[in-house]
């Protein structure tokens, strides 16, 4: 029969391993790291929770800006991404381990509104695939990049049409929606695409759009990428314009 004291210790190292476990299982996706006004994530249970300067966002969130709050959040595989004003943007699936590359998983939703992103590790090592941004219209994945994503219905576009807009600076995006049967368009660096709708063709545009993405400086306007470092004096960030 084990002693007391023995099973105690084996209790308290269960314990200590579950908590542990705990622990890892439920570390951030994501920290707040710039905050220009109100901004709030609603979890999976239905909560809601307002957000500062270094908060952390949980896989499963969905982040909302205010009419007038800019964000920028990282994550924890390096990646960054600035929030327009009026975005809602969910967190579907997050996992990254720097030593369990094959893991990798990063699902994002833009459900409205604007972002501008530069990826981190996830879906530049291990699985390429593993790297998702859906929209209503499309998917987007990753082949190491910056890239911006405006999405519009309605009074909130303005002067241009309503659709998915999609602007490269750096590296390669792949876009992916079903127009009668999948359809898929590698979009490079410099180049604009629009797709109206989920069962519309992925276009290139001929011309840069009429938009615009003006985050203030306490958020940061832009990200330099791998192919730009080194290119000029390197002193200001890339700056892809995008509403």
């Amino acid at each position: 029969m084990p002693s007391p004291i023995k099973t105690t210790a084996i209790s308290l190292l269960i314990t200590g391993l579950l908590l542990w476990a705990a622990v890892v299982l439920a570390l951030p996706a994501a920290t707040v790291t710039h905050l220009s006004g109100p901004l709030v994530a609603r979890t999976v249970g239905g909560t809601t929770k307002a957000l500062s300067i270094g908060s952390k966002i949980e896989a499963g969130d969905t982040v909302e800006t205010a009419r007038r709050t800019y964000a920028r959040l990282k994550f924890s595989d390096g990646s960054e991404v600035i929030l327009k004003p009026d975005t809602r943007f969910k967190v579907e699936q997050y996992a990254y381990d720097q030593t369990k590359p094959k893991e990798d998983a990063g699902t994002f939703n833009l459900i409205k509104g604007g972002l501008r992103t530069i990826t981190g590790h996830i879906g530049k090592r291990g699985n390429q695939d593993s790297y998702k941004m859906k929209t209503v219209t499309a998917t987007i994945g990753i082949r190491g990049t910056i890239y911006d994503l405006l999405y519009c219905l309605g009074d909130t576009c303005g002067a241009i049409k309503p659709g998915l807009y999609l602007s490269v600076t750096d590296g390669v995006v792949v876009i992916t929606n079903n127009e009668g049967e999948q359809t898929t368009l590698q979009v490079k660096a410099g180049q604009y695409v629009y797709v109206e709708s989920s069962t519309s063709a992925p276009m290139v545009l001929p011309t840069k759009p009429d938009i615009s993405f003006t985050p203030p400086s306490s958020v940061g306007s832009g990200f330099v990428g791998k192919q730009q470092q080194g290119q000029g004096d390197g002193s200001g960030p890339v700056d892809c314009q995008m509403r």
